[in-house]
């Protein structure tokens, strides 16, 4: 293990005024993407969005590393040059999703299981030569009567810690995905305790399998209530209860916590985030973004318009998102900025 790459590399994707792009939807989940703005979906189609947004002038000052798709890793640019050659060349580092997606969990119905060990340890060593220096695994906690399990929190933990190990072993520094879903009339008490529960039992294991916690990053769900709630919080309760959570159970020498946007709109990402950068109180760690739809969603619909600038209005899009998330890491954020 590399300590002093592991952990250079995780403070750069931590770097102020920067945060990740998550283009690392399944070939499955981007086609979906694409059919629901009327793009027929392909390899190729999946490759010209993608090379379209990571064309846009100037949204390296916004962004400090991109996770990747396994198809994506293997195309390249509209010129040809390979996409993880296109990132670094303007100081991003290229990263991968390296699980193989959630699965139902035996004999506990209503939850899953992140599969992908198998070898995870040559895969990782691969991506690595082409290019990629961080990856990221993400496990799925449900909220329900009676759930999440002991089963499904002790399992995904143990998954979580053996992907992060491995990814260290081939230099890769692993982002910790366990995202306890927004789905389900939950109240945001209800998240905070099962959110505590899954990172006690993450963090413990990865001690207990020697993890390098200054050469890795975590990528949590924000304190919010399910969406069918009733009693739906405000911007500063989602902010003062999610600092309140992570200092309590998140080790203070991880470098940085990229936060999932987890099914928020895109300004309520950012609002959020701003909030908890515009703290008083010095947080032990770096507050960032690792935002999926929550960066692209505008972008993508302006893609799918098919005029004669829609690349340019696309690319325009996304650095606007990119450019908001930025404030929202120095807490300079304003709803003003939006309009």
């Amino acid at each position: 293990m590399d300590r002093e790459l592991l952990e250079k590399n995780a403070r750069f994707l931590v770097s102020p005024g920067r945060g990740i792009l998550a283009a690392d939807e399944s070939n499955g989940t981007m086609s979906n993407r694409l059919e629901a703005v009327g793009v027929e979906a392909s390899s190729e189609t999946r490759r010209a969005y993608r090379a379209n947004l990571f064309s846009t002038e100037g949204y390296e000052s916004a962004i400090s590393g991109v996770i990747l798709f396994d198809e994506t890793i293997r195309q390249t640019m509209k010129d040809g040059t390979p996409i993880p050659s296109e990132l670094s060349n303007r100081g991003i580092l290229p990263g991968i999703k390296v699980d193989t997606g959630a699965k139902e969990l035996a004999n506990h119905e209503g939850e899953k299981i992140t599969e992908g060990l198998d070898g995870l340890r040559e895969r990782c060593s691969e991506y690595f030569a082409m290019g990629a220096r961080f990856a990221k695994w993400r496990a799925v906690i449900r909220i329900d009567a009676g759930l999440p399990t002991k089963a499904c929190i002790t399992t995904n933990a143990h998954a979580l810690a053996r992907y992060s190990a491995i990814c260290q072993e081939q230099g890769l520094v692993p982002i910790i995905e366990p995202e306890v879903l927004m789905d389900g009339d939950h109240d945001a008490r209800r998240c905070y305790e099962v959110t505590a529960e899954i990172l006690d039992a993450t963090f413990s294991e990865c001690e207990s399998q020697g993890v390098h916690i200054p050469g890795a990053l975590l990528k949590p769900n924000m304190i919010i209530q399910g969406n069918d709630c009733e009693n739906q919080i405000s911007r500063e309760e989602v902010a003062n209860l999610t600092v309140e959570c992570l200092t309590n159970h998140v080790p203070h020498d991880l470098p940085g916590i990229v936060f999932l946007s987890g099914g928020q709109s895109d300004e309520d990402a950012t609002a959020h985030l701003n909030l908890m950068n515009k703290m008083t109180q010095e947080h032990p760690w770096e507050l960032s973004y690792s935002y999926g739809r929550a960066l692209q969603a505008d972008a993508l619909r302006k893609w799918a318009e098919d005029t004669e600038d829609s690349d340019i209005s696309s690319q325009a899009a996304f650095l606007h998102r990119a450019k908001m998330n930025s404030l929202a890491r120095f807490g300079d954020w304003s709803q003003d900025l939006e309009t």
